[in-house]
């Protein structure tokens, strides 16, 4: 067994006792938002806005700061659990939905790297443990906030409009051509698999291997940099123990509003009262179709 593991059936109390302690000693600043639903193309969109609370006067201009890698070293006060000889559990310093949670590995590996075995075991770890949506944002122009390498995890529902998750009727009518299917509605390119239920280690192997197949389906290629296999464009993916659903990216922002992966699971970020009314103005699904990739004619 590996010296790092996380002991089954401990992940969500430990992460309830973790966030409580950050909170209250200031490591955690999560951004106060208001909720409001879009109905757009037969998906609940989650639409959530900066609250006025918590919008401040603009700082002065401060000079430029080199980077700094927040995992390394990770701020103690937002360490979680260790998963693995290669991975730990963090909390999202500025997180916008509660309980959200970060995979990262220990040693640097890039964000444009591909997803490996390893990575898959860490990530089922976590999401073995209670009802939630993983996901991964294959670059910068995907919503990758950070270079160093880290999948994410946050519970759900992911909001409280009476839904688990926007995009759930979707997935329930998604068809197949053989393992990789795609979703109706969504007239971007789009690949889409279903997992089967296993313990860990077969669950990260089949995620793997499913994995692969999606890259193929969109045409992302995996490129070799640094004796490493990265991806040959951005993409987001999002995953279940049950499924996965992968969305090559063309754009990082729709109508000046950064999308992330959480975008295709129906759920939304605005900054302010405008950028809220021009999303409501272009429609969710029109803002998703303007950040991703058109669809092949075959596809």
């Amino acid at each position: 067994m590996s010296t790092h593991s996380l002991q089954p059936g401990t992940l969500w109390p430990t992460l309830r006792a973790r966030t409580a302690n950050a909170m209250a000693c200031g490591a955690l600043r999560p951004i106060e938002t208001t909720q409001a639903v879009l109905n757009d193309s037969g998906v609940r969109f989650v639409i959530r806005q900066v609250s006025s609370l918590a919008l401040k006067p603009p700082a002065a201009p401060a000079a430029p700061r080199p980077l700094v890698d927040p995992f390394l070293p990770y701020d103690p006060d937002l360490f979680v659990a260790d998963l693995s000889d290669t991975h730990l559990a963090l909390l999202n310093k500025f997180n916008v939905l509660d309980h959200h949670l970060l995979i990262v590995t220990r040693a640097f590996e890039s964000q444009d790297a591909l997803i490996n075995l390893e990575d898959f075991k860490a990530w089922f770890a976590c999401l073995s443990e209670f009802d939630a949506l993983g996901f991964y944002n294959g670059g910068r122009e995907a919503g990758a906030s950070q270079p160093h390498k880290h999948m994410q995890v946050v519970p759900l529902p992911l909001g409280d409009s009476g839904q688990s998750l926007p995009i759930a009727p979707l997935i329930d009518a998604a068809s197949f051509d053989g393992l990789v299917g795609t979703l109706p509605g969504l007239a971007f390119a789009h690949a889409f698999a279903r997992l089967a239920p296993a313990p860990i280690e077969q669950a990260a192997a089949q995620a793997l291997d499913r994995y692969r197949l999606l890259l193929h389906a969109v045409g992302l290629q995996s490129i070799v940099v640094d004796g490493r296999l990265h991806q040959s464009a951005p993409y987001n993916l999002l995953m279940t123990p049950r499924w996965m659903l992968l969305v090559p990216r063309s754009a990082e922002c729709a109508a000046g509003i950064p999308i992330n992966s959480l975008g295709f699971a129906g759920s939304l970020f605005v900054r302010n009262a405008e950028q809220f009314d021009e999303l409501r103005h272009i429609g969710p699904m029109t803002a998703l179709c303007r950040v991703g990739v058109a669809r092949r004619e075959n596809a």
